[in-house]
């Protein structure tokens, strides 16, 4: 009897691989006349109408990916139980209705596979998966994301500034690309010179979100100023303008390209100042301790771990597993009030192992590892089990803001002393004021006279008008203080 109740179960088991549940996935002639070689994307969505905008990170949905090569308008590709997915195999995935979108990553830039322009996707379609596994479903691409076009206002202009550097890595011409914000006084004194205060957004922040803004540039505290927003977007994700073997040289082309090119273009006075929240926080951070001459002040705002032996409270140097803890507790990337779980490690990096690009994660390797022998920024951590590989975290440890300050202090301390500011939120949804914690320890111990602050709040609430109001007093005094070493500007 036991075995045919075996045999039965290996039949039924080999039937539902024969005839496990597909997608037939193609893209019309009228959207891309050419082969296709590249990733072929599906996401679904119990509840997202469209589940192609759903971030990782903040939301948990099945997808699943496949790599083609020399696919034709009209010709299917099978989505089916080969394709790498998450959180299971297509045949395995709870049985209802979806919302289903396709995309073709053509990566010709973006950094969101489903924002990037060129890229190929459907309109949504309800689907219901149930156990007929005979089901088939086909989804035909039919449009096309389009290029992101800024509108100018008097008051905000657009700069794309060309990168020899960047052209050169990357193999294509590239440019710096930023929004400009003008003060009112810089038409009503149309002599006058100003200070430049840079704006670096988060993870996923876009520049274009300045476009049509009729409204001029607020004062720093109380000077009339240049607002400069920087949004880091790159194809493998934001690339923070660190120099990187994945990303290229954005930190060199940022201060020896784009800074001239502004200053050519716009009416500054010298003083260049910087502030960002999240990404942007540790962007301005990695800016003004690794060009501390070039930059003349740095309010860092909830930035993403500066110090590696608190990752999001993962000990990079020691421990062994990037998605469980002690107890084989599961490790949070995102929670609630910095307390409750709401989202894991494991689920974002195992997201990410199919969404291979774009995503916060991976935008950390893309920035702190090496270039594979495979051309693709090596993972510090197995997609599907978390385990670190240490050998690739020797180049982490390039990257590890409180290391650098810490192990380079005597050499940077002239230029640097007194020009970081950096607070956060008490209650962090990412965990992020624990490493801010230890490097006020730390700097304490070297008696820099950095500031930090903590305020009641999380990465969004932690925003009242008296926490931007200490930061830019704080960025005031630096202004203040660059001006007393510049007296032919200071009345001007």
């Amino acid at each position: 009897m036991k075995k045919i109740i075996f045999a039965v179960f290996v039949l039924s088991a080999v039937h539902n691989m024969v005839y496990a549940q597909h997608f037939k996935v193609s893209y019309a002639d009228t959207v891309f006349k050419q082969p296709f070689t590249g990733y072929v994307f599906l996401y679904l969505s119990s509840e997202n109408k469209a589940p192609k905008d759903a971030v990782v990170g903040l939301d948990v949905f099945p997808c699943f990916s496949m790599y083609v090569k020399n696919v034709k308008p009209g010709q299917s590709v099978i989505i089916d139980d080969k394709a790498a997915s998450y959180p299971t195999t297509l045949s395995n995935i709870a049985r209802g209705e979806y919302y289903v979108q396709a995309i073709w990553d053509r990566n010709l830039g973006g950094r969101a596979i489903s924002e990037s322009p060129g890229n190929l996707y459907s309109v949504t379609q309800k689907v219901n998966i149930t156990k007929d596994y005979s089901k088939q479903f086909s989804i035909i691409a039919t449009k096309v994301i389009p290029d992101q076009v800024f509108k100018e206002t008097q008051y905000v202009k657009e700069i794309k500034a060309p990168s020899a550097l960047l052209s050169k890595f990357l193999n294509k011409q590239t440019t710096i690309n930023a929004a400009i914000q003008l003060p009112k006084e810089y038409f009503s004194q149309p002599n006058r010179k100003f200070p430049v205060e840079f704006f670096v957004f988060g993870y996923g922040g876009d520049y274009h979100r300045l476009s049509g803004n009729p409204y001029e540039a607020k004062p720093i505290d109380t000077s009339a100023c240049i607002i400069v927003y920087l949004d880091g977007n790159c194809p493998l994700g934001h690339c923070v303008y660190a120099n990187s073997e994945n990303n290229g040289p954005w930190g060199d082309a940022l201060t020896t390209e784009f800074i001239p090119a502004l200053e050519k273009q716009y009416r500054c006075n010298g003083a260049m100042l910087l502030t960002g929240h999240s990404s942007g926080g540790w962007t301005v951070l990695w800016l003004q301790t690794h060009y501390p001459k070039v930059f003349d002040g740095c309010w860092s705002s909830s930035p993403d771990p500066v110090d590696f032996t608190c990752f999001q409270k993962v000990n990079l140097y020691t421990d062994r597993n990037l998605y469980y803890g002690k107890d084989s507790v599961l490790n949070q990337v995102g929670t609630v009030a910095g307390f409750f779980p709401w989202f894991s490690m494991k689920q974002a990096g195992q997201m990410e192992g199919v969404i291979y690009r774009g995503e916060q994660m991976h935008s950390f390797n893309a920035v702190f590892s090496k270039k594979g022998t495979d051309g693709l920024p090596q993972n510090l951590w197995d997609s599907q089990t978390g385990v670190i590989d240490h050998a690739v975290f020797e180049h982490w440890k390039n990257y590890d803001i409180n290391a650098y300050i810490r192990n380079n202090w005597q050499e940077i301390k002239p230029d640097l002393e007194g020009k970081i500011r950096v607070s956060v939120g008490e209650q962090d949804n990412f965990l992020l004021n624990y490493a801010v914690a230890i490097m006020d320890t730390t700097m304490a111990k070297i008696n820099s006279k950095f500031v930090f602050g903590y305020y009641p709040g999380d990465h969004f609430t932690v925003q009242t008008s008296q926490y931007r109001k200490d930061g830019n007093q704080f960025l005031e005094r630096k202004y203040r203080e660059w001006k007393m070493k510049h007296p032919e500007v200071s009345n001007k």
